[in-house]
């Protein structure tokens, strides 16, 4: 598909945090952009503040007739009757990966994987090109901090992608850096079994270009089936990889760290942002850029005003009486990560997390998991699964995960059961995670705690 003589495209699903960015790409290269969504959201608002229509229903009427491309994410039911009336009447119709495939053929492709990490990963790759004055058109799986969008363009033809393993998306990419963070089992639903799973992210790095690099997590597993022309591993602190961070030290809520970088010791770089494993995703973040020869002094001066990502380890109340911590958290490692390292940087506090799980198939699989992990907090408050698009499996409530806890200081409440807690309850350290609607009690909690 040549992307220049596109002149009308629609959307079907346009509010999804992947199909804006693309829609983005489109509307501010001159593309006459529309779409649907199931339901209205800050996202879709903001779509058509910036000049995009977008409709509510499921009505044929208000498809883009003139459209010379329909776009629709796999999350979309095969239900939906836009979609079909689009196939029906031989609409040049594609998925969202397919759009994502003919920019990293067209561009210098730098894709981001892995079950962890990739959008704090994704953000900071972009942020660094473009603070560092080299510039990218970034497409995240989530807001940036600093920007408040999830896509950005510029002139260079360097494209920063996060590769999502949902429906197999990413297995379409074609990069010239290929980031890999982690292979921990998701989405089984999708992939059968951890094996299927892992085979995808074999194929993943299999469509690095010729002469492409391949940057992967030391010590994955298979990982000696991970092939590029060029292989560079990274750590946090290993110093059997190619990069990693030494002589890390924790201060004011982030950290200062010197960074080994293929034998070269630098010194001196600053993040602001809490957890370990954000220093880790930032050892990863900048090897990218100094792949591409970004400077590193750039890197250094501008690393310290990184804000992150929304819903990643993200600061929503932190003062000396109480901190309050959102993130994204919906896998059992990443749900570990979180509440280890909030305990770590504030071991001071009492830890009171507060989870919704995330679809009834990854409950099912993961509900031990999910136990042993929110075992670390001092207190658990779980809210009911929220369901995305998925139907309802006997036996899989949140009541299964907490059966499985350990900890005798856990409850299973509504939406309006836990800001009564915060209510009444002291607030030290209290953490919000998961990847549903979690987010919409966010600044009702923090009013909440503010006003304490």
């Amino acid at each position: 598909m040549n992307l220049d003589n596109l002149t009308r495209v629609y959307f079907i699903g346009i509010g999804g945090i992947g199909m804006s960015a693309i829609a983005r790409f489109f509307a501010q290269r001159g593309v006459a952009v529309s779409g649907y969504d199931k339901t209205k959201t800050k996202l879709t608002e903001q779509l058509e503040k910036e000049g995009i229509p977008v409709n509510y229903e499921d009505n044929v009427e208000f498809i883009d007739k003139d459209a010379n491309l329909i776009i629709y994410t796999p999350a979309i039911p095969a239900s939906n009757l836009q979609l079909a009336w689009c196939k029906e009447n031989n609409y040049k119709v594609f998925k969202r990966s397919d759009v994502l495939q003919w920019i990293t053929e067209a561009m210098f492709a730098i894709t981001v994987a892995g079950t962890h990490g990739k959008t704090t990963v994704t953000t900071m790759i972009g942020y660094l090109l473009r603070e560092a004055g080299m510039g990218c058109n970034a497409f995240l799986g989530g807001l940036s901090g600093n920007y408040g969008t999830n896509y950005w363009s510029s002139d260079v033809h360097t494209a920063v992608i996060e590769a999502d393993e949902y429906d197999r998306s990413f297995l379409k990419l074609s990069p010239d850096i290929a980031v890999l963070t982690a292979m921990d089992a998701d989405h089984l639903d999708i992939y059968g079994t951890v094996t299927g799973m892992e085979d995808a992210y074999v194929s993943y790095t299999k469509n690095i270009k010729h002469n492409g690099t391949l940057l992967m997590k030391h010590g994955l597993h298979r990982a000696s089936d991970l092939k590029a022309t060029h292989v560079l591993t990274y750590s946090l602190q290993n110093d059997a990889a190619d990069v990693f961070a030494k002589s890390i030290v924790m201060k004011d809520g982030g950290y200062e760290f010197d960074l080994v970088y293929k034998g070269e010791e630098y010194s001196g770089f600053r993040l602001n942002m809490g957890g370990m494993h954000n220093v880790e995703n930032t050892v990863a973040a900048i090897a990218v850029a100094l792949l591409i020869e970004v400077d590193i002094e750039s890197i250094k001066k501008v690393l310290p005003d990184f804000k992150g990502v929304k819903r990643r380890f993200e600061y929503v109340v932190k003062s000396d009486r109480a901190v309050y911590i959102d993130d994204y958290a919906h896998h059992p490692e990443e749900l570990a990560t979180l509440i280890n390292s909030a305990k770590l940087l504030f071991s001071n506090k009492k830890c009171v997390v507060a989870f919704q799980p995330h679809l009834f198939s990854r409950t099912k699989d993961h509900a031990e998991g999910f136990a042993k992990s929110l075992d670390a907090a001092d207190e658990v408050i779980l809210l009911d699964i929220y369901p995305a698009r998925e139907e309802p499996i006997d036996g899989v409530t949140s009541e299964l995960i907490a059966s499985y806890m350990g900890n005798p200081n856990s409850n299973v409440l509504s939406k309006d059961g836990l800001l009564k807690y915060v209510e009444v309850a002291p607030i030290e350290l209290f953490i919000t995670a998961g990847a549903g609607d979690i987010d919409k009690l966010v600044q009702p909690i923090k009013q909440i705690i503010e006003s304490k």
